[in-house]
């Protein structure tokens, strides 16, 4: 509810503070009073596109504030906690514009987009005027609101959870679709790849063998010539095997003659003679495993060579080569399987969109029904309103696949026909301004319960009618302000004897400027303000006993 506005330096108001109440509020005045500056000031605050002619002619800038209170379940808590803005029960719009046309918002006194700003506003103020109709007769609220008015929002939760399941299992599929896809473009690169792994086979650890054995046999002739040169020497004729022979021979002779002096140098003599023949043992197999043979260093060559370019064909490491042919045959073994897993997939999304479709149908069926009912109940507002030529119905469409959503599958529209016998479309294209704002009201009567925004206001509602029609007009917005906070900006009398609050606009001239000034009534001065309405310029004794009857009708 719109409780507080602040008005300063906007078009002819310099400063201006109203209180507001909960009820049917309206506000009346002679033509060019300033009505419209107030609907344009609130229109700036809750976030509509903002013209630097709004300020007021010599001021540096204009700025309206706002307060509103809600309730603690108010869509507006949930879009404050989404953008990380403080709440609370009371809400504070602050808007600001200066006179070069650029403008500020503010929510609870927080720097916010005007974007923002009028996402807020359209969920605290609905207007409702000549010039155009928001909320209400926006042809994508319309699903929305037939859901509300049928009770419908259960059965929406159930369509929206199947959707989600649908759309996860189609996303699925369609991931699974293309790795696939991507796989089977690579199969036959892949399976060429991998026999041609399999069948050269690489070990870990190979290339290094491989490249060590290579060496070795690279210098297998200059390896075999010296361990040939030192076998002679150690144990051929004249070797170092030969002479230990020979010394020991002879020092074995003369042993006895020297009295045991010889017995250590013959024990050394014998051990460096063990030794050597170990040595000379050792040496011939050395030769024997590096005997050279070229064809064996040309098949190492071959391997090893061949090992290197399949390492630079896949762009690694020779010792990665076992691990790239796993993965490609893993990806292959995953291409054979993905078919199965994919018609799983397929399988499952098969379920969740039938179940979709299922629900979406029944919810189809529900909203039929609805539409039945309210077409119904809104024929039944437009005669009292001057709208008894009229039709209004709600034209259902059933969507193609492509198009269904979470909001199930049907198009909802609101459509009239505003003589018999032509053809019915669009609210907004159809109807006339003054027709708009009625057949808003007879919906906003119908919907009271189901869609009712913090704060509705009518401009001019009743324009272009009087007498039973207006009076009419004037117990429906009463009817409709028990459920919400109403303001209507009015000529009619009939309509303003049933506000609960009366605003008064008028101009006065301050110094060399004219202002606008707004006043609420007490009954006496309300009285004669319906008077004025009922008599024009003289107010008469019948003019005051008829408003006073019209006062007197409204309370009854």
């Amino acid at each position: 509810m719109l409780t507080a506005l602040a008005i300063q330096n906007i078009v002819l108001i310099d400063q201006l503070a109203l209180e507001f109440q909960p009820g049917l509020s309206v506000l009346t005045g002679e033509t060019g009073a300033g009505k419209s500056i107030l609907l344009d000031s609130l229109g700036l605050v809750t976030g509509e596109r903002a013209d630097s002619g709004l300020v007021r002619a010599g001021a540096a800038g204009g700025t309206v504030t706002a307060e509103f209170e809600l309730p603690e379940d108010h869509p507006v808590h949930a879009v404050l906690a989404e953008q990380g803005l403080e709440g609370g029960r009371a809400l504070l719009l602050r808007r600001q514009l200066g006179a070069d046309g650029r403008s500020r918002a503010f929510v609870n006194d927080q720097p916010v987009g005007v974007a923002l700003l009028s996402r807020i506003g359209g969920l605290l103020v609905e207007i409702h005027g000549q010039q155009g109709q928001l909320g209400l007769l926006n042809p994508s609220n319309h699903r929305a609101l037939l859901d509300a008015f049928g009770g419908l929002r259960p059965q929406l939760a159930e369509v929206q959870a199947a959707y989600r399941t649908f759309r996860e299992a189609r996303e699925m599929v369609d991931e699974a679709r293309e790795r696939l896809a991507r796989a089977r473009a690579d199969e036959d690169y892949l399976r060429h790849a991998a026999e041609e792994l399999s069948a050269l086979a690489p070990r870990p650890g190979e290339e290094e063998e491989l490249a060590e054995s290579r060496t070795l046999m690279m210098h297998g002739e200059q390896i075999a010539g010296e361990l040939g040169e030192a076998i002679a020497a150690v144990s051929g004729d004249g070797g170092a095997e030969a002479s230990l022979r020979t010394a020991m021979r002879r020092l074995e002779r003369v042993a006895e003659k020297a009295g045991g002096r010889l017995d250590p140098v013959i024990e050394a003599l014998n051990r460096g003679f063990t030794e050597i023949e170990e040595a000379s043992r050792a040496l011939e197999a050395v030769a024997r495993d590096l005997e050279f043979d070229p064809r064996v260093l040309e098949r190492v060559e071959e391997r090893l060579f061949a090992l290197r370019a399949a390492a630079r064909k896949h762009n690694c490491a020779v010792e990665a080569l076992p691990a790239v042919h796993d993965a490609m045959v893993a990806q292959l073994r995953a291409l054979e399987t993905g078919e199965q897993g994919l018609d799983a997939l397929e399988r499952t999304l098969e379920r969740a969109e039938a179940d979709f479709a299922g629900r979406a149908e029944a919810l189809g069926a529900a909203r039929r029904a609805a539409a039945v009912r309210l077409d119904e109940a809104v024929m039944a507002e437009l005669p009292p309103l001057k709208l008894e030529r009229a039709t209004f119905r709600t034209a259902l469409a059933r969507l193609p696949r492509e198009r269904w959503s979470a909001s199930g599958a049907d198009e909802v529209q609101f459509e009239v026909a505003t003589n018999p016998g032509s053809a019915a479309g669009p609210l907004s294209k159809i109807a006339s301004g003054g027709e708009l704002s009625r057949f808003a009201l007879a919906l906003k009567v119908v919907l009271a319960e189901a869609d009712s925004p913090t704060t509705l206001i009518f401009d001019e509602i009743d324009q272009g009618v009087g007498g039973a029609v207006a009076a009419a007009v004037g117990e429906r917005l009463a009817r409709l302000s028990a459920q919400a906070q109403v303001l209507v900006v009015t000529h009619s009398p009939q309509v303003a004897a049933r506000g609960s609050r009366h605003l008064r606009v008028g101009k006065t001239v301050v110094g060399d400027a004219t202002v606008t000034r707004v006043e609420p009534l007490p009954p006496d001065e309300r009285r004669e303000e319906i008077a004025r309405m009922l008599a024009g310029a003289k107010v008469t004794d019948e003019a005051r006993a008829a408003a006073t009857r019209l006062l007197e009708g409204a309370e009854g």
